[in-house]
Formats: structure tokens, sequence, C-alpha cells
């Protein structure tokens, strides 16, 4: 009975970054053997096991075979005779297919360790086109380490996408990886590798119809509105945003995707067009409810709020109304953080001030310190106290903006 330690914690080693976790791989052993030195047995579809004292999972060599479409279609196989080669030959990328001994001895049969020097993401075996979760987790790498897809790889991905492969990804598990990437360092790079290989026409298509689509130079210097959405998020993640509000970087401008080409290089209405682009995006990869509420609200509004500082206190008001900002305060500071990012995400616009982000806050602040209760209780008819209190925030609105309009 040998053990390894792998995957992820031996490439992060490497790369001088932290660890996070550990995951071990056991040789020579069987599940009884396990159990009788303590180990504690969690999997369910092979053997994994819990380390008596530590709780790190310790899992029996094994190999794999493909059944079915998909990434659950496999029949795994775990004995006392299987090598660590073989283990490590089931594995996605070189560089999570590197162990190491005990004694801290490499063990690279498929050159993992140069991959990692040269920031080279290349599937270990031909066995890679089995699972299509593949080319998201092979994207995110890219979005993590900035590192470049090997040309045979590449040619790998895209003969996966045209055989359908692709296709068979639960939604759950795209949302799962399409997260993770996007909680990256530069999150761009992910959707960038999956349109080289065609992954994201078939995954965002919402996504992929916004490359080549042209908008006003005079505000968007950029390549095109494809380019733009990628500096928006990556900017997002410069800000070290939380999920909702990267999501909604991404997904802000979906309804330029269905301008006509007639209109070009306008998109009048994209915003309102918007909202059911997210909509279909969010139902088909079942996007949680907080990521889907703040993308519908940036996409919808983020024109509204770039023109805040043109905007009457009365439209200012029916803004805040529209975006639930008395009942939520926070989240809407989370929609004013991503539309900073819409505006910066811009060539050449990265260090311009957003002044509407403060005006909006002070408005808000302004009409959240009405009391409407006491309003309320003062207001004879009952039937007008929404109106009331309408009148009062407005009026707190213009007092702290210096505007009477």
């Amino acid at each position: 009975m040998k053990i390894y330690q792998v995957g992820g914690a031996v490439r992060d080693r490497l790369l001088g970054l932290p660890v996070k976790d550990h995951d071990y791989v056991v040789v020579g052993a069987t599940p009884e053997q396990m159990v009788a030195l303590g180990y504690r047995p969690v999997g369910k579809d092979f053997p994994v096991f819990l380390h008596p004292s530590t709780n790190e999972e310790y899992a029996l060599a094994r190999t794999e075979r493909k059944t079915a479409p998909g990434y659950t279609g496999f029949v795994f196989h775990t004995a006392a005779d299987v090598t660590l080669e073989q283990d490590l030959a089931r594995r996605d990328l070189t560089i999570n297919a590197i162990a190491e001994d005990d004694h801290g001895v490499l063990i690279d049969p498929f050159h993992g360790v140069a991959d990692l020097r040269a920031g080279v993401l290349r599937h270990v075996s031909s066995a890679f086109v089995e699972d299509p979760v593949r080319i998201l987790r092979l994207a995110r790498f890219a979005a993590r380490f900035g590192f470049t897809v090997a040309d045979e790889t590449q040619r790998l991905m895209r003969d996966m996408v045209r055989s359908g492969e692709v296709d068979a990804l639960v939604p759950e598990r795209v949302w799962q990886e399409l997260a993770k990437g996007l909680m990256e360092a530069q999150p761009s790079r992910m959707l960038l590798v999956l349109r080289e290989c065609g992954a994201l026409a078939r995954i965002l298509p919402e996504v992929e119809r916004l490359f080549g689509v042209p908008q006003p130079v005079e505000h968007h210097p950029e390549i095109d509105t494809g380019d733009h959405v990628m500096r928006v998020l990556d900017y997002a993640a410069s800000e070290s945003a939380p999920l909702e509000v990267r999501f909604a970087a991404l997904a802000h401008d979906l309804g330029k995707g269905n301008t006509s080409a007639a209109e070009w290089p306008h998109h009048y209405g994209h915003e309102a067009r918007g909202v059911a682009l997210v909509e279909a995006l969010c139902n088909r990869v079942r996007v949680p409810n907080d990521c889907r509420d703040l993308a519908r609200l940036v996409a919808r509004f983020h024109g509204d709020i770039h023109r805040a500082e043109q905007l009457r206190p009365q439209t200012i008001l029916k803004l805040l109304q529209s975006c639930d900002a008395f009942r939520k305060p926070d989240r809407f500071g989370l929609v004013l953080q991503a539309c900073r990012a819409d505006s910066r995400g811009r060539l050449g616009w990265e260090a311009r001030p957003y002044p509407q982000a403060a005006r909006l806050q002070l408005a808000l602040a302004a009409a959240c310190g009405v009391d409407a209760g006491a309003v309320a209780m003062a207001c004879d008819d009952k039937r007008k106290i929404p109106e009331r209190v309408a009148a009062a925030r407005l009026d707190a609105i213009r007092q702290a903006l210096g505007d009477p309009r």
C-alpha cells in the first residue's frame, strides 16, 4: 500500500500558489484494508475515504471506461493492482496528472511539470474527449493561470463540439463551472477559450452573438460588443466584485445581440430587449435567483443609471422604485457596481470617474431618511399614503441633490 499526493495540491505548490485542498490516491489497497485502518468511506461511484484524523480525501487508484454520453456516463474500476500511472492517465490535463510521494519525489509520467513551466494546458490522453466537463474545466484553468491551450488540445475540443458531446452537459454542471470561472482573476479568458473551440455558441449563444456586433465608436472604442463585455467582466474581477456582479457584467448587454444589422452601430432599446435574453439564459443554465435578479436589473436600467447626472429628481425616484432600492439598498449598491464596471470596461475609459453612482446613492440615502410611518400617520386619507410617501421622498431627493426641478 502506497499513498501519493495528487492533483491541484501538487500543481499549486509547484506554481508557488497557496494550497487549499489536499487530495491523495492510494495504490495497492482494498476498501476493506482502508476501513480496517480507520478511514471512513464516503464515495458513491468509487471508493473514497476520509482520513481518521485530518478528514482529507483518500481515493483508491482507479481506471474508468466510457459507457454513455455526458460526464456521468462512466464505469469506474478499482483494484489493488491498478497502478499510479494508470490512475494519473485518466486525469484531464498534464498539469493535474503529477503525483508526489511521502519523500517529496515527483512522479510525472505525462510531463506536467514542463507544461507548468511553459504555461500550457494540454490533455493527458485521447480519453479527454469522453467528458465534456473537461472543456469547461480547461477554460476555467485558462482564466485562473493565464495559460495557453496546446494546439492538439484545441483541435480535440473542436472535435468534441462538432460531435455533439458538449450538448450532453447538464445545466447544473455548466453553471457550477461557469461560476467558478467567473470568480477567477481574468474571467474573460474562460469565455474566449470556450469561443475558440466553438463551445460558447452551444453553451451561451446569447454571449456568442455579441462578437462582431459594432457599437458607436465615440462611446465604445473597443473592437465590438463582445470585446466590450469581456473588458467589463475583467474590470469587475479587478475590483474583487462578488459573483452576482460578475454575472451581471457578463449579461448586461445581451440585448445588443438582437439588434437589427440595419440599425448598427446603434442599439436603441437594447436594455429592454436584454431582459428576456437574461431570463432565457438563466432558465436554461439554472442560474441562482440572486444572480438572475441582479443581471435582470442591470440589463434593464444600466442606460438610465449612466445618465443619472441628467435625470430629474422625479425620474431618479422612479428609477429607485423600479430597482426596489428602498427595500433592497444593498442590492442596489451591487447594481451600481456593475454599472461602474460597464462604464470603465471600455478601451481607454478604465480610470474615468463615475459620479453617477455617488449621485444615486445620495438620492437613495435622502429618500430612505424619510419617516414613512410618520407620513402615513399624518395622512387622513389612507388611500393617499403611497402618494404622500413618494412626495416626501421626492422633496428629500431634491434637497439632497440641490435640484429643485
